[in-house]
C-alpha cells in the first residue's frame, strides 16, 4: 500500500457516507410504514393522519438524517366546534323524538284516531243518536264513541309517562357513559404523561382520547383545555369542571317507573350530583344528558298538564247541573274520574283515570238508553225524546274559559281546546325539527372539514412514490460507497 494515511481517510469518508445512506434507509421504511398506516386508516373514525418528524444528524464530518418520532395531524379547533355542533344536535334531536310521538299518539288534524277524530265522532254519534233517539243500537255506538274519546286521552297520558320514563332511564345511561368516559380519558392522560417524559410520541393514544372525547361530547358539550406533557382538562359550557388530573364523579338516581305524580321540582325525581355535591343540570345540559331532562322534567310535564285540562273540561261540561236533571247533586257525570265527580284537588293524572259512567256502559253492566232518558233514570223513558242527547251535543259547542292548562284567555269549546293542543304540539315539533336540520346541516359541515384535514389517499400515494425513490436513491449510495470500499481494499 502506497499511501496509507490517503486511504484511511477516503475510507472513513467512504464510511460516513454509508452511514448517512443507511439513516436514509431507515427513514424512508419508517415513512413508509406511516403511509401505509394512514391509507389502511382512512376511514377509521377519529384518526389523527400521520407525519414523520425528520431533522439533519450531524457529528463533526458525519451527516444523515434522525428520525424524531411520529407526530398526529388534527385541526383541534374544527375538532371543538364539531363536538359542539354535535352536542347540541343529540340535544334538539331529543326535543324532535319526542313531540313526533306526542304527535302520533294525539293525532293530526283529520286523523280518525286522533283525540280530535275521536271528539269528532263522539259529537256525530250524538247527533245521530238524537235523530232516532229510538234505536238502542245508535246509543249503544254513541256511548262507545264516548268510550273511545276517553280512552285515547287516557292512552295519551300513559304514554306521556312512557316516554318519560324512558327519559329518565336515559339520563342514567349517559351518566354512566360519563362516568366511563372520563375515567378512561384520566388514564389515558397519565399514560401519555409516562410517554412523553421518556421523549416518546403516543399519536395512537391520541386517536383513543378523541373517540372518548367524543362520546363524552354527545351527552355533554364541553370545552377541552391542553395541559402539560400532553393532558387535557375537561370543561363543560356551563362551567363545571369534569376533568382536571382527577375524573369527576357525576351521580343520578334512577326510577324505575315515572309517574304523574311525580316531578324534579317536587323533589320526588333525582337531578344530577357532582363529586356528591347537587349541581344544577343547566351546567350539565345541551347535549343528550340535557334533551333528557327536558323530557322528563319541561316537556312530559307539560303535555301531561294539557292533557289534564282536557280532561276536566270534558268531565265538567258533563256536570253542569242543568244539563241531566234524573243526576243527584253530587253525582258524576257522563265523563268521570274512574267513576267519581271531578275534584280540583285530584286533577294531576285526571286524563289518565278518564272513564265514561258505568250506568250507561252496556259493558260495565249499565244501559245505554241512560244516555237517553238521564243518568238517574231508574226505568226508560218516552223513546222518542231526544232533548237530553240534543243538549249533550250543544254543550260540546259552549264557550267555556278554561279553568287549567295553557291554552290563551279566550272562550273555548270542546273541538277547540283538542285542536289548540294539537296545533301547539305541530307547531312545537315544527319549531324543533328546523332546529335539528339547522344544527345537522352545521354539524355535517364541521365533519366534512375534519375529514378534509385527515388521510388524502392520492397524497399519500405520491409521498409512498418520493419515498421509494428516496430509498432507492440511498441503496445506490450504499452500493456505490461499498464498490468504492472494496476498490480502496484493493490498493
Amino acid at each position: 500500500m502506497l499511501f496509507p494515511h490517503l486511504t484511511k481517510g477516503k475510507s472513513m469518508s467512504i464510511t460516513s457516507a454509508m452511514n448517512s445512506a443507511i439513516s436514509g434507509l431507515r427513514a424512508a421504511a419508517r415513512g413508509t410504514e406511516i403511509v401505509s398506516d394512514n391509507i389502511s386508516n382512512a376511514l377509521t373514525p377519529n384518526y389523527g393522519r400521520r407525519g414523520l418528524a425528520l431533522s439533519a444528524l450531524s457529528y463533526g464530518a458525519s451527516g444523515g438524517v434522525r428520525i424524531d418520532g411520529t407526530t398526529r395531524h388534527m385541526n383541534e379547533g374544527v375538532v371543538a366546534d364539531r363536538r359542539l355542533a354535535n352536542a347540541a344536535y343529540q340535544n334538539v334531536q331529543t326535543a324532535v323524538d319526542f313531540f313526533r310521538r306526542l304527535e302520533d299518539v294525539t293525532g293530526l288534524a283529520g286523523d280518525p284516531e286522533g283525540l280530535g277524530g275521536r271528539l269528532a265522532a263522539f259529537e256525530q254519534g250524538l247527533i245521530t243518536a238524537a235523530s232516532r233517539p229510538d234505536s238502542i243500537e245508535r246509543l249503544a255506538d254513541t256511548v262507545r264513541d264516548a268510550h273511545r274519546l276517553a280512552s285515547g286521552i287516557g292512552y295519551a297520558s300513559q304514554q306521556v309517562q312512557e316516554m318519560r320514563t324512558r327519559a329518565d332511564a336515559a339520563i342514567d345511561q349517559d351518566v354512566a357513559m360519563l362516568n366511563t368516559a372520563l375515567e378512561q380519558v384520566a388514564e389515558i392522560n397519565s399514560q401519555i404523561l409516562k410517554t412523553m417524559s421518556r421523549g416518546g410520541t403516543s399519536p395512537a393514544l391520541l386517536d383513543q382520547r378523541q373517540a372518548l372525547l367524543d362520546t363524552i361530547g354527545t351527552v355533554v358539550p364541553v370545552n377541552v383545555v391542553p395541559r402539560d406533557n400532553g393532558a387535557v382538562a375537561i370543561y363543560t359550557e356551563g362551567g363545571a369542571i369534569l376533568l382536571d388530573i382527577n375524573a369527576a364523579k357525576i351521580g343520578f338516581d334512577r326510577q324505575n317507573t315515572v309517574t304523574e305524580f311525580q316531578t324534579f321540582d317536587s323533589g320526588s325525581l333525582s337531578g344530577l350530583t357532582l363529586n356528591g355535591q347537587d349541581i344544577r343540570v343547566k351546567a350539565l345540559g345541551g347535549g343528550s344528558l340535557g334533551g333528557h331532562f327536558s323530557v322528563r322534567d319541561t316537556h312530559g310535564v307539560q303535555a301531561q298538564t294539557q292533557l289534564d285540562a282536557i280532561a276536566r273540561d270534558l268531565i265538567e261540561r258533563f256536570e253542569g247541573p242543568m244539563l241531566d236533571l234524573t243526576r243527584n247533586a253530587g253525582d258524576p257525570g257522563l265523563f268521570t274520574d274512574s267513576g267519581a265527580p271531578f275534584n280540583a284537588a285530584n286533577e294531576v293524572g285526571l286524563s289518565k283515570r278518564l272513564a265514561i259512567n258505568s250506568v250507561v256502559d252496556p259493558a260495565a253492566g249499565g244501559e245505554a238508553w241512560r244516555l237517553r232518558d238521564g243518568l238517574g233514570s231508574t226505568a226508560p223513558g218516552p223513546s222518542g225524546d231526544a232533548s237530553l242527547l240534543n243538549r249533550l251535543r250543544s254543550v260540546l259547542d259552549e264557550g267555556r274559559i278554561p279553568a287549567s292548562g295553557v291554552f290563551g284567555t279566550g272562550t273555548q269549546n270542546a273541538n277547540s281546546l283538542i285542536s289548540k293542543f294539537s296545533g301547539n304540539i305541530a307547531s312545537t315539533r315544527g319549531g324543533a325539527e328546523k332546529d335539528t336540520t339547522f344544527t345537522a346541516a352545521r354539524l355535517s359541515e364541521l365533519t366534512q372539514l375534519q375529514l378534509a384535514d385527515g388521510v388524502d389517499t392520492d397524497l399519500e400515494l405520491q409521498n409512498l412514490l418520493v419515498l421509494e425513490q428516496a430509498y432507492a436513491a440511498n441503496a445506490r449510495v450504499i452500493q456505490a460507497a461499498d464498490q468504492m470500499l472494496e476498490t480502496l481494499t484493493r490498493l
